[in-house]
């Protein structure tokens, strides 16, 4: 398998931790009633970390169509390369990073991890150019 596929497949398992931890906070937060009902209304807004983690799940998904799209893009036209290898990997680690540093509040290095998982999805959707 490509290091290429192994870092989409490893990113999609990395969403499933955002959703569930987001989900584990809301609930703890909200109530397992909330969760379990129709939540109809208004919800009362999400505390200091809960809040944290569901602006990281949403973030994180934000992305992950884009990442998910191009390396499936580059896989189809056969043009991996050392650049893909670093692109993904770069993505990959960083969007790892983001969740407790996110979830920690320390802005300026949140905003500096986003942008290397950026520059990750940006060297593998370069190979398509």
């Amino acid at each position: 398998m490509s290091i290429e596929l192994q870092m989409l497949v490893w990113s999609i398992v990395l969403g499933l931790v955002h959703i569930a931890t987001s989900a584990t906070f809301t609930t703890l937060q909200r109530g397992i009633g909330w969760n379990a009902g129709a939540r109809d209304g208004e919800p009362r807004p999400l505390g200091l970390i809960a809040g944290r983690l569901d602006r990281a799940n949403r973030n994180f998904l934000e992305t992950l169509v884009f990442f998910a799209a191009a390396v499936l893009a580059v896989l189809i036209a056969q043009k991996s390369d050392s650049n893909t290898a670093l692109g993904v990997q770069l993505y990959f680690w960083a969007r790892l990073a983001y969740l407790p540093i996110y979830a920690a509040g320390v802005p300026w290095l949140r905003t500096l991890i986003w942008l290397v998982a950026m520059a990750g999805l940006v060297l593998v959707l370069g190979a398509l150019f």
